[in-house]
């Protein structure tokens, strides 16, 4: 795909996003909003995977792990325009008795997902073993995580920051969500995350830094990433976003987090955003 083709699947997205949460009167909007551009480059450019033959133990495919598991309203939009379950199914989400719960689990057996992921601070854990087996079977494919920066604060973070990095995993690429806000605030009141540039390269870590609301600028980065892996360290890439992104009063506040939009509020922000490939 090019970059204005990219572009329209992230738009689409985002109206997704809108109407799912609206829909279920529940959700996390806001930092699913900020992270469109970079999973709908993550899936439609970057990774290496077949939604149609999908296998929890992903061999000879890309893998992903979305650690910050509540900005689910992101990933199923993503999956289901990528061919992973059938579009219209985006409707049932949250809704009881189905596959698409507010926080991602395999037990219905959705196509795409592998963990349950919602506690905080152990999807990147879960990453580094995935990218552990891949080299046990010599799969030469990557392994992919998305963590929140407020999710930073947890302590399990750090540990397997310290272990990918001693025992140099060099088959994983984790983003960092980088858009300073949290459930509770700004993450620099909350808990102040520090420079985290340093914090992993201190652990040996590779760092790349981008602007994840740029289309262009991820897929730039998340090529490099790929041309940068298996060389002895993993790779962790800093992502400055803006949670909301795209529907004016969503932006510049942690307000949206996890609070759902009414029908004037939906009706608002779907205003803001083309319908780019068409409402489920």
């Amino acid at each position: 795909m090019d970059i204005k083709e990219l572009q329209d699947v992230a738009a689409q997205v985002r109206r997704d996003i809108i109407r799912m949460v609206h829909g279920a009167k529940s959700g996390h909007p806001g930092g699913s909003l900020g992270c469109a551009d970079f999973l709908t480059a993550l899936y439609f450019q970057i990774m290496d995977i077949d939604p149609e033959h999908f296998t929890r133990e992903g061999q000879g495919e890309d893998m992903f792990f979305l650690s910050n598991g509540h900005i689910t309203p992101v990933l199923y939009s993503v999956m289901a325009r990528r061919g992973y379950f059938p579009i219209p199914g985006l409707a049932t989400f949250r809704k009881l008795h189905t596959r698409l719960q507010g926080h991602p689990t395999p037990v219905e057996g959705l196509p795409g997902i592998r963990i349950a992921s919602g506690s905080l601070g152990q999807g990147l854990s879960v990453a580094i073993g995935a990218a552990l087996a891949k080299t046990a079977n010599k799969d030469p494919h990557l392994v992919f995580a998305l963590t929140g920066d407020g999710e930073l604060q947890e302590g399990q973070i750090w540990e397997a920051v310290m272990f990918a990095g001693a025992k140099k995993v060099d088959n994983l690429i984790v983003t960092v969500d980088n858009n300073g806000k949290q459930i509770d605030g700004p993450t620099d009141q909350v808990c102040n995350l520090g420079r985290l540039r340093t914090k992993f390269e201190a652990n040996d870590w590779l760092v790349l830094e981008m602007d994840g609301n740029d289309m262009k600028k991820c897929v730039q980065t998340l090529t490099l990433a790929k041309t940068l892996a298996h060389n002895r360290k993993p790779i962790a890439i800093i992502m400055k976003t803006e949670m909301g992104k795209g529907v004016d009063f969503m932006e510049g506040t942690h307000k949206w987090h996890g609070s759902a939009p009414n029908d004037e509020q939906a009706a608002a922000a779907l205003a803001q955003l083309p319908e780019t490939l068409g409402d489920y």
